[in-house]
């Protein structure tokens, strides 16, 4: 299978929007940009959810149509609008085939190596007028900040039950898994005191955090699953003895049970710690206490080796002579949302590299090959 990509177009769609500012909750230019390209591209369908009412941003999610001409199940691609900050003012500098950011912002690949190439894919169908499915392109919110635009979604609106959201770092890669994971924040009350004046009088809220993180199993717990904690804030002053202190963490697993069960084990040991503290029998300090919140962020995700999306996949990539290299994941996307929904939704890699930074890059030659994949997966 031959189809030539114009590279230089291609290109010109990915700087266009990396240098669209989108930070979370901002990606209402980036909405109107991929409406009025895509309206002039003469898409079926156009629809803005309601979602923004959840999660705050200036604009819902989109799903957009472009109705097939052949009897193959409909099928969508997913991206988030939205990019971590440093976000605003993006300026791409452009070396041979390698983008990135002139430095002191994030580049946004992540996720616009994933729209960019969708925009040059529906450019080659219109143009060659090839024969393809119905395809759906759902473009989210807010994922950078806790999938809230993918689980406010208005999925009734898609004819299509299966497809692939493009999200992660990598080529020729699929991920076919994902975990679950909690977010937990860890409130320790302790009793204040005047430091150099009367500490016996008080109760630590850190020291009583620090024992008990002494007692987790932070990192790798076992191969599916794992736990941190990334923030610790608290205290006063110098000379005041620390009365509340809060932590905020998270575990994460491929196993439900396992998920609930290391959950449980990090709040048994900050509640034991506390209740456990010595308190003098002179003392007029309060007796520690520990409040532990939990909040489930998004549900494990697991595609069988015969579902259709898989399959669909490697028809198209035997087209192209390649190999796909399908791989178990340990973060959570768009795609864990879907999943929960019932869309079968596996995830695409773009090419994206050094994410979430301002070193992060991006080849030319990795969207080109995304977007033959998808042409491919379009025509089967």
């Amino acid at each position: 299978m031959s189809i030539a990509i114009n590279r230089q177009r291609l290109a010109d769609y990915f700087t266009t929007l990396a240098e669209t500012s989108s930070p979370s909750r901002e990606e209402k230019q980036v909405a109107d940009y991929l409406r009025q390209t895509f309206t002039a591209l003469g898409a079926d369908f156009i629809h803005e959810d309601d979602s923004a009412a959840q999660t705050g941003s200036g604009t819902g999610n989109l799903i957009i149509r472009f109705t097939g001409s052949t009897d193959a199940p409909p099928i969508f691609f997913a991206c988030h609008m939205d990019t971590v900050k440093p976000g605003h003012n993006v300026q791409v500098k452009r070396d041979g085939d390698i983008f990135t950011s002139k430095g002191d912002t994030v580049l946004g690949g992540d996720d616009k190596s994933g729209i960019a190439p969708l925009i040059e894919l529906i450019n080659l169908l219109k143009e060659n007028k090839t024969a393809h499915r119905t395809i759906e392109l759902v473009f989210t919110t807010c994922e950078e900040i806790g999938l809230r635009g993918a689980k406010a979604l208005d999925h009734r609106q898609l004819q299509a039950t299966f497809g692939y959201a493009l999200d992660s770092t990598g080529v020729d890669k699929i991920i076919i898994a994902a975990p679950a994971a909690n977010k937990v924040r860890i409130d320790v009350h302790g009793t204040a005191s005047h430091a150099g004046l009367n500490p016996e009088a008080g109760v630590n809220a850190l020291l009583i955090a620090a024992q008990a993180i002494t007692k987790l199993r932070i990192g790798r717990i076992d191969d599916e699953s794992t736990a941190n904690i990334g923030v610790i804030e608290g205290g006063v002053a110098t000379n005041i003895v620390p009365e509340h202190l809060f932590l905020k963490g998270e575990v994460r697993s491929h196993s439900m049970t396992k998920l609930d069960a290391y959950t449980d084990e990090m709040r048994r040991h900050f509640v034991d710690t506390a209740a456990d503290w010595p308190i003098p029998p002179e003392s007029e300090a309060r007796r520690p206490t520990v409040t532990f919140t939990v909040e489930s962020d998004y549900p494990a995700m697991r595609l069988g080796e015969t579902d259709q999306v898989l399959e669909t996949a490697r028809t198209a990539a035997r087209k192209l002579d390649r190999q796909l290299s399908f791989v178990i994941g340990g973060g959570g996307s768009d795609a864990n949302v879907f999943n929960s929904f019932g869309l079968a939704t596996a995830i695409l890699a773009t090419g994206m590299n050094e994410v979430h930074t301002t070193d992060e890059c991006l080849d030319l030659n990795d969207m080109v090959r995304l977007t033959e994949l998808l042409y491919a997966i379009v025509t089967e």
